[in-house]
């Protein structure tokens, strides 16, 4: 595979894609991380299960994902999803602290922070209103670079810079963000992320990236064998050196996930980032344009709009189209593997056309 794929030319390792508008929901893997899956899979059916093997492709993943978001692979920490990631953050906040978030965050990033039993305190603003709520009595600022429910981008470099001011440190979500949107470990303290959405990898396979100072804060809660300075020497017993770095954090990984996601990973980390930034919201806007909906401050690869009977949602379904629906909106969400015959297909589906539509291609 080439060093840098454009988006158009990435869309050729897709065998899916035409009418599926749910990437914000689960990923379609590309052919390469199916490839990997089912080999992996024949192999274990005829008695071929080599751990090492497994443990390649969880190191591979890390230093993936460390690429594509600028940091080394000795700052991730490897796990399965984002709330069991969002639980070992929390025991960086001192007893009694305050948690602030955005108001209708996804409850993965909030609820772990109510059920520690170190009573810290969660509060919630609007978005827009996050870095002007920081104070002196906040002790971590929690939120997604891209809101599930609307398709909102926060402005990172805002948030970051006023909870800089007082001393506060960040925690980032960019599950709904790798994939499209160009996105920079350093700029937060912070940084989880399932690579099941728009990474397109299995489901079962997260990342949390950390400055070497928040992760000397965090106790690693879950620590197994995996998490030792030599998981194979850390197999039994408690007389063993957790890892020296974000590894002591690792939770034992689900193999067959990361063979997937090595392979999806692989994917993403050729892609030319900023051209599949310009090409997803390129595309998002065009929809906005011909539904007459306001552009976002910041612009998104998904758009969202008021359906609060779903009757929206059932047409794009009715027409065979894959979309989704969250806190009494239609969400739709434009990807590598779609183009302008699939914004046609949408607007088709439901009524609404422009001078500027084209004709559908499938």
């Amino acid at each position: 595979m080439p060093t840098t794929l454009s988006a158009s030319a990435a869309r050729s390792v897709f065998d899916g894609g035409r009418g599926y508008l749910a990437a914000c929901t689960a990923g379609i893997p590309p052919r390469s991380a199916r490839d990997a899956v089912v080999e992996d899979v024949r192999r274990a059916a005829g008695g071929d299960i080599d751990v090492s093997r497994y443990c390649e492709a969880v190191e591979r993943s890390r230093g993936l994902f460390a690429q594509l978001v600028g940091i080394g692979a000795e700052r991730v920490a490897v796990g399965s999803q984002v709330s069991v990631l969002t639980s070992l953050v929390a025991t960086a906040i001192p007893a009694g602290g305050e948690v602030l978030v955005p108001e209708g965050e996804f409850s993965s990033l909030v609820r772990p922070f109510l059920h520690t039993g170190r009573d810290l305190r969660v509060r919630e603003v609007p978005l827009e209103a996050l870095a002007d709520a920081i104070g002196p009595d906040t002790g971590l600022v929690a939120f997604s670079l891209v809101q599930s429910a609307t398709g909102e981008v926060a402005d990172v470099a805002a948030i970051a810079a006023a909870a800089r001011s007082h001393g506060v440190l960040t925690y980032g979500d960019a599950t709904q963000a790798v994939g499209w949107l160009p996105v920079d470990a350093t700029a937060v303290d912070a940084l989880v992320c399932h690579a099941y959405k728009w990474l397109c990898a299995p489901r079962g396979a997260a990342f949390l990236a950390l400055s070497p100072e928040f992760q000397r804060r965090i106790t690693p809660l879950h620590a197994g064998w995996y998490a030792g300075d030599d998981p194979w020497a850390s197999c039994y017993g408690a007389a063993f050196d957790l890892a020296p770095d974000a590894r002591r954090l690792d939770v034992s990984p689900a193999w067959q996930a990361f063979v997937g996601a090595a392979a999806a990973l692989e994917v993403f980390a050729a892609i030319d980032t900023q051209d599949l930034y310009v090409h997803t919201t390129g595309l998002a806007a065009r929809f906005r344009a011909a539904m007459g909906l306001d552009e976002p401050v910041l612009p998104s690869a998904i758009v969202t709009w008021p359906d609060p009977d779903g009757r929206d949602l059932a047409a794009l379904s009715r027409a065979g189209l894959t979309a989704s629906g969250r806190a009494g909106r239609a969400r739709v969400a434009f990807h590598v593997f779609n183009d302008d015959a699939d914004v046609d297909l949408v607007l088709g589906a439901l009524g609404r056309q422009t001078s500027a539509a084209r004709p559908v291609v499938v």
